[in-house]
């Protein structure tokens, strides 16, 4: 069986960048994820996410954050 180690990433950072790169915008954002753009700032300081909402945002932007967030340890 696989063993992951979390890496030391900024999530929220992450998320901003992808959504940069998309072209979207934050009201675009704040919409599909049902939350005030205000939230949508707050989320993007964050280092750390909720696993349910990192999933949504994740199918939203069609971006496997997941994989960002952890690497596969050798055995």
């Amino acid at each position: 069986m696989a063993s992951f180690k979390m890496k030391d990433v900024n999530i929220g950072k992450m998320i901003r960048e992808e959504l940069r790169r998309q072209g979207r915008t934050v009201t675009w954002f704040a919409s599909q994820i049902y939350c005030e753009k205000s939230n949508v700032y707050k989320l993007f300081r964050r280092k750390s996410i909720d696993l349910g909402q990192l999933m949504m945002i994740s199918e939203t932007l069609n971006h496997n954050f997941l994989r960002d967030c952890f690497e596969e340890k050798p055995d």
